[in-house]
């Protein structure tokens, strides 16, 4: 069916592409890209955590033509069970710090996983247990103690990401008290905050935004559809799915569910005759373009990606289209991730995967 609403949308969104990146003079970033299994989501320490990012490798990152990493952090590799810090990560997330300034590189640092809050755990005692609250906050009280230093231009704040509740009103209460906390020692500093439930677009209307803070970047994360993202990826139900997922057009056609194994069915049953393609995902933004354009505040995708084992061209069909989707509306952005051998630019023996720096870097 012809969608009426999207032409009269996109002029609206293309009316106010201009502005739609400006927090402050202090700290805009357009392109970028995470820095994923280093401080985060690794069991890695010592000097194989030392080697896998360096130096070396944010020059490469500013070579590509990025402006800014997203550095994220977890909780247990940054600190111990009763709250003191593991000196030698502070130490790395420092010096990251210092070679990005060097290069010329910003910073969002963002605290990823906390003991008390996976976003795909079924328990999540960050939001019934005051007390990991209370220490939710005094984790941001120490980085920034640690991070205070640093002008507001270089580093950025992402409190948590993609928080999961049960009631949005969770996420927006512990997330209205830690922006206290913030602000109360660096009023200027600027605050990556995303929706509920994975920092998902869908939600972005139940998300309360503190009034008259324009230090704040607007976040959502976007991996649609999910059967083409995570394909083959083993910690999701698409783990054994081998059939098609074409990008951009119907996803599964009738005839090729039907043609499917039976224990393919179920996780392809619902992706069957589902259209996707650019103006699509489009549609699916609006929330979140809508209310940055009303509330003056810039918008930002700190993650997007397809798993390197989804088909080869509709994977590179769906990069480009999110790209310039992203330059089309002033979006700023950073890919999931720089270096794997999953979603990374790079391999973790450092072999550059051309086509996808191409696409996903301005240069």
């Amino acid at each position: 069916m012809k969608n009426l609403f999207l032409p009269f949308f996109i002029l609206l969104i293309f009316s106010c592409q201009n502005n739609s990146l400006k927090v402050s003079d202090q700290f805009d970033v357009y392109t970028g890209t995470n820095i994923a299994h280093w401080l985060s989501q690794s069991q890695t320490r010592g000097e194989e955590r030392k080697k896998f990012f360096s130096r070396s490798d944010v020059i490469a990152i500013a070579a590509m033509g990025f402006d800014h990493i997203r550095l994220p952090i977890d909780e247990v590799q940054m600190w111990d069970d009763d709250g003191n810090r593991h000196e030698d990560a502070f130490d790395l997330m420092l010096n990251c710090i210092d070679w990005c300034s060097d290069n010329k590189l910003k910073v969002i640092i963002d605290l990823h996983i906390l003991r008390s809050h996976y976003f795909n755990a079924k328990e999540k005692p960050l939001w019934t247990d005051v007390k990991e609250q209370e220490k939710f906050y005094d984790l941001w009280r120490d980085l920034s103690s640690s991070l205070h230093q640093f002008p507001n231009n270089l580093v950025a704040y992402e409190l948590m990401n993609e928080a999961v509740a049960d009631d949005p009103e969770e996420w927006n209460d512990l997330l209205g008290r830690a922006m206290e906390v913030i602000r109360q020692l660096e009023p200027k500093r600027t605050i990556v905050i995303g929706s509920n439930r994975w920092q998902s677009v869908n939600t972005f209307d139940e998300l309360k935004i503190p009034e008259n803070d324009p230090h704040i970047l607007l976040s959502f994360h976007f991996y649609e559809p999910m059967v083409l993202t995570h394909y083959l990826a083993s910690w999701t139900e698409f783990k054994e799915y081998q059939g098609p997922a074409h990008y951009p057009g119907n996803l599964i056609s009738e005839e090729e569910y039907n043609a499917l194994p039976d224990e393919m069915k179920p996780v392809a049953k619902r992706w069957v005759d589902v259209e996707f393609n650019k103006e699509i995902i489009l549609q699916m933004w609006k929330k979140p373009i809508l209310i940055a354009k009303e509330l003056g505040l810039p918008l930002y995708c700190g993650e997007f990606g397809v798993y390197g084992k989804a088909p080869g061209e509709d994977r590179i069909r769906w990069y480009q289209d999110m790209v310039e989707l992203f330059n089309e509306n002033g979006i700023g952005y950073a890919n999931w991730n720089y270096k794997s051998n999953n979603f990374g630019l790079i391999s973790k023996d450092g072999v550059q995967y051309e086509e996808l720096i191409t696409i996903v870097s301005p240069d």
